[in-house]
């Protein structure tokens, strides 16, 4: 199934998240050579995808392609909104790296250059952050989307078998259930035939805040649809306010911003939340 025919498949208020590294094989030898230039206009990727959401009235969550950006190469992510037009950019902040003797290596880094900002984005399926496959092993990235609003995190991914069975199922409600919102993730199908050594997992989901698995699919190639109810959100966290229960005597989250005084913001309900700008998050060991 192509990607233009996934993306037109979709209904017209609602959204399309893609995998990671869907326009090309993934293997490290040969990414370079399908980089694409999203700032200079000439990403025939992002220019279906543009073309596709404007037609459909739809937002999508591209997945990722390699980007080719001032000699560098990068694993980036676009949100294209209803007009066709790039709302925002997501540069992978988190490079795979795995050295299991007998088993798997693998290093991103010897092809990509790592990304420096998080990305959250205001859309017409709700606030998103956005992160790719890696980055969902880091819980202070998810924690940051929290504090800024978000009401889901997509992950486009692409776990492999040696790490997927034990830990992909696991890190998606980790995040999800953490944070209190919604997680969806999207994986490329397996190819049993596929002349590489990094094998993929698939089982692209949508998990809700309480970690339930609201849809989900397996290995093989599929599409998954489900439905995001925002309103279950809050209801969560009015039931079990975990931000309201924890304990800063013992370790504390500081959150540094410009512009306004997040304390008064963290406890508030989601629809006050909107205005937090420019967080960073610093940790305080507990002492």
């Amino acid at each position: 199934m192509t990607s233009r025919k996934v993306a037109g498949g979709a209904p017209s208020d609602g959204g399309v998240l893609f995998q990671e590294i869907w326009n090309c094989p993934y293997s490290m030898e040969t990414l370079p050579s399908h980089g694409e230039d999203i700032d200079g206009g000439a990403s025939p990727s992002v220019s279906m995808l543009s073309e596709v959401a404007a037609r459909r009235r739809i937002t999508i969550v591209g997945g990722s392609i390699p980007e080719r950006s001032s000699g560098r190469l990068f694993n980036t992510c676009c949100v294209i909104g209803p007009d066709g037009q790039i709302k925002a950019k997501h540069r992978k902040l988190h490079l795979f790296e795995i050295d299991i003797p007998g088993d798997i290596t693998f290093r991103e880094s010897d092809t990509f250059t790592a990304g420096q900002e998080p990305t959250i984005v205001d859309t017409d399926v709700g606030r998103i952050g956005i992160g790719i496959c890696h980055d969902i092993r880091f819980p202070e990235l998810a924690m940051l989307y929290r504090s800024r609003g978000a009401h889901l995190i997509c992950y486009p991914s692409a776990f492999n078998m040696s790490t997927g069975q034990l830990l992909w199922d696991l890190m998606q409600k980790s995040r999800a259930v953490d944070n209190q919102l919604f997680v969806v993730t999207c994986s490329p199908a397996r190819d049993p035939n596929a002349e590489s050594d990094y094998m993929i997992w698939g089982h692209s989901s949508l998990i809700g805040p309480f970690g339930e698995v609201i849809a989900t699919a397996g290995h093989e190639e599929a599409t998954v649809v489900g439905e995001i109810d925002h309103s279950m959100i809050q209801t969560i966290r009015d039931n079990l306010p975990l931000e309201m229960q924890r304990r800063e005597d013992l370790y504390s989250t500081h959150w540094l911003m410009s512009g306004e005084n997040l304390q008064a913001t963290r406890h508030a309900p989601l629809d006050q939340m909107h205005n937090c700008n420019e967080v960073k998050m610093v940790l305080q060991p507990w002492k």
